[in-house]
C-alpha cells in the first residue's frame, strides 16, 4: 500500500479554493490508485507553530543536553518528518496570499528542514535526503502570475522541495479567480481537466 499526504494550507481550511482542489486530487488519485492510504494535514485547523529562536536552539541542542520543552519541539518536528518520510505522493494546497505563500506553509516548511535529518551538506553542496516521492502542488490565486516575475510562489516551492529531495514536482494552476465570474469559471475548468489527467 502506497501513502498519499495531502497539505492544505489555506486560512478557510476544506473551504478554500486550494483545499478543494486537493479533495478533486485526492479523489481522483484513489479512484485510480485504490491501494493508497491518505493522511490529511490542515494547517488552518492545526497549524505549525512558526519558528524563533527558542525553536530553532531546539533543533541544534545536543540529544543528552536537552531539556523538556526543548525535546518536545524536537519531537513535533520529528513527527512531522515522519509523516513527510512515509508519503510516497504528496499533494499540497496552495493558495497566494501577498504575492507570497501563506505563513502557516512557511512554518511547516521551517520545521522539516532539518539538517542531518531531511538534508545534508556535502563537499557538493546541500544534498536532500528524502527522495522518491513526487509532490503536486494545487495552486490557487486570485489573480493571474504564472510565468511572471511576481510568482515568487513556483519558484520557492520548488527549490525548497528539491532542496530536501523531493525533486519530482509538479503545479497545477487555477488563476484569474477574482477576476469575474468567467474567469473563475474557465481557470477552474482548466484545473480540473489538469487534476484529471495527473490522476489517471
Amino acid at each position: 500500500m502506497s501513502t498519499l499526504l495531502k497539505i492544505n494550507a489555506s486560512l478557510f481550511s476544506n473551504h478554500g479554493q486550494s483545499s478543494q482542489l486537493t479533495e478533486r486530487f485526492v479523489a481522483a488519485w484513489q479512484a485510480s490508485h485504490p491501494d493508497t492510504a491518505v493522511v490529511s494535514r490542515d494547517l488552518a485547523a492545526d497549524p505549525v507553530p512558526h519558528l524563533d529562536g527558542a525553536r530553532f536552539t531546539a533543533f541544534f541542542s545536543k540529544p543528552e543536553e536537552r531539556n523538556a520543552e526543548q525535546q518536545a519541539v524536537v519531537d513535533f518536528s520529528d513527527a512531522l518528518i515522519a509523516e513527510l518520510r512515509q508519503a510516497d505522493t504528496v499533494v499540497i494546497g496552495l493558495p497566494m496570499y501577498n504575492f507570497g505563500v501563506p505563513s502557516t506553509l512557511k512554518a511547516y516548511f521551517d520545521h522539516i528542514a532539518r539538517s542531518g535529518v531531511t538534508f545534508q551538506y556535502t563537499a557538493e553542496g546541500p544534498k536532500g535526503l528524502l527522495t522518491g516521492k513526487k509532490a503536486y502542488i494545487l495552486a490557487a490565486r486570485g489573480g493571474r502570475y504564472a510565468g511572471t516575475a511576481k510568482d515568487s510562489q513556483t519558484t520557492y516551492v520548488r527549490d525548497f522541495l528539491g532542496f530536501i529531495g523531493i525533486t519530482e514536482v509538479e503545479f497545477v494552476y487555477a488563476e484569474g479567480l477574482n477576476m469575474g465570474d468567467d474567469s473563475k469559471n474557465s481557470a477552474l475548468a482548466d484545473a480540473h481537466k489538469a487534476v484529471a489527467e495527473l490522476t489517471a
